[in-house]
């Protein structure tokens, strides 16, 4: 593959990541009224023709690793372990 032929799949990456960010953040809108309307009627779940929407609180138990370490700084780090991953950039 040619530089120029690099160049304009680059450009095309840039227009689609563009386009897939605007889409999200409209996405992201219309979900925030809707969570606002259910805000307003003091609801968790909705009935919306074919639809039923749910937001509902969730509790979930983390694991504080940053706690932990500065607690048991020698145990933590007898678990630790190396992961080797790759990470694809583009800059200009």
């Amino acid at each position: 593959m040619s530089i120029n032929e690099l160049e304009a799949r680059i450009a095309k990456m840039q227009e689609w990541e563009t386009l897939a960010a605007e889409a999200a953040a409209e996405a992201n809108a219309i979900k925030d009224s809707i969570k606002t309307e259910m805000q307003e009627r003091n609801v968790e779940e909705l009935a919306a023709g074919k639809y039923i929407i749910r937001w509902t609180s969730v509790i979930s138990n983390r694991f504080d690793s940053s706690a932990f370490k500065k607690v048991h700084g020698e145990l933590y780090k007898a678990f630790c372990k190396a992961v080797e991953s790759r990470r694809f950039s583009i800059s200009e």
